[in-house]
C-alpha cells in the first residue's frame, strides 16, 4: 500500500506511537484523521500537520472504548475525507497486575485493547468489502505473541489483538481487506514511563527485554510493512526469534519465562 492521497484514521494519535504515527503518513501524503480523548494534545498534532500542508488532518476526539465512540469516529472520518483506506487502531492501556486487580480494570483493558478493534472493524469491513479494498492495521504488543511478567490483564488483552488481527486476515483476506498487527516491546512513551506498566515488574521486564525504541522508530517500521502488505510488524526483530523458541519447545520457554519473573520480581 503507498500513502499518497490515501485517507487514514489513527487512534491513540495524541501521544507516543500514535502521535508517532500519525506524522509519518501525513508525511508520506495521506490525509490524516487523528483520534483520541484528549482533545488539547490532539489540537496541537493536528495543527502540526496542518501547518506543513494545510487542510490535510482533522481531529476527531473520540472514546474508542466503546461502540459508539468507534462509529462515531468511523462516520466522521467518512464525512471529513470519504472512504477510509486505512484504520490503524493504536490507542491502548496498561492497566491491572494479577486476579485481584477490579473487575472494572479488567474490563477497560478489554473494552480498549480488544473490543475497540472489533468495533472499529464492525462498522469498517461492509464499506470495505463492498469497495473490494480496505486496511486495517492494530497495535498489539510483543507481549500479544509471547507474554507479560506482572500484568494480566495487559498479556491477555493483547493475546487478544493479535488474535483478532489473526482471524481479520484470514476472515477477508482474499476479500480485499488487509490487515498487519504492531507487536513492540519497549517504546519511550507515557505508557512506559508514566503509566501503570511503568512501576512494578512490568516495568521491569520490558526494560530489561532489550532496546527501548523511540515512537519516530516504530511509526518507520510499521510504513515498511503495510507498503510490503505483510501481517507481523515488529519493531524488535529480535522478537520473532523469541515467538519462534517458544513455539518450539513451550514447556522450556516457560520454565524460563518463570526463573525471568523470579529475577525481575524478587521472588
Amino acid at each position: 500500500m503507498e500513502f499518497d492521497g490515501r485517507h487514514v484514521v489513527v487512534t491513540g494519535a495524541a501521544n507516543g506511537i500514535g502521535r508517532a504515527l500519525a506524522r509519518r503518513f501525513h508525511g508520506e501524503g495521506a490525509r490524516l484523521v487523528a483520534s483520541d480523548r484528549e482533545g488539547g494534545a490532539l489540537a496541537e498534532v493536528v495543527d502540526e500537520l496542518n501547518r506543513a500542508r494545510s487542510s490535510s488532518a482533522v481531529g476527531v476526539v473520540a472514546d474508542i472504548g466503546t461502540e459508539a465512540g468507534n462509529q462515531e469516529l468511523v462516520a466522521a472520518a467518512d464525512e471529513a475525507f470519504g472512504p477510509i483506506d486505512l484504520f490503524f487502531a493504536n490507542a491502548g492501556v496498561a492497566i491491572g497486575s494479577d486476579l485481584a486487580t477490579s473487575e472494572t480494570d479488567w474490563q477497560q483493558a478489554f473494552d480498549v485493547n480488544v473490543h475497540a478493534h472489533r468495533w472499529a472493524a464492525k462498522h469498517l469491513l461492509p464499506g470495505w468489502l463492498a469497495r473490494g479494498e480496505g486496511y486495517f492495521c492494530s497495535t498489539a504488543s510483543a507481549a500479544g505473541l509471547l507474554s507479560q511478567i506482572g500484568s494480566a490483564p495487559y498479556s491477555l488483552t493483547k493475546h487478544a489483538a493479535v488474535s483478532f488481527a489473526e482471524w481479520m486476515s484470514i476472515t477477508y483476506g482474499d476479500q480485499g481487506v488487509r490487515v498487519s498487527c504492531l507487536c513492540p516491546q519497549g517504546v519511550n512513551t507515557n505508557m512506559l514511563n508514566g503509566g501503570p506498566i511503568s512501576s512494578g515488574g512490568a516495568g521491569d521486564v520490558v526494560r530489561s527485554a532489550g532496546v527501548v525504541l523511540e515512537p519516530d522508530d516504530v511509526a518507520e517500521v510499521a510504513v515498511g510493512v503495510i507498503r510490503a502488505e505483510t501481517f507481523l510488524i515488529l519493531p524488535h526483530p529480535e522478537v520473532l526469534t523469541y515467538l519462534q523458541r517458544k513455539t518450539g519447545d513451550y514447556d522450556r520457554w516457560l520454565a524460563g519465562m518463570r526463573k525471568l519473573q523470579a529475577r525481575i520480581m524478587g521472588s
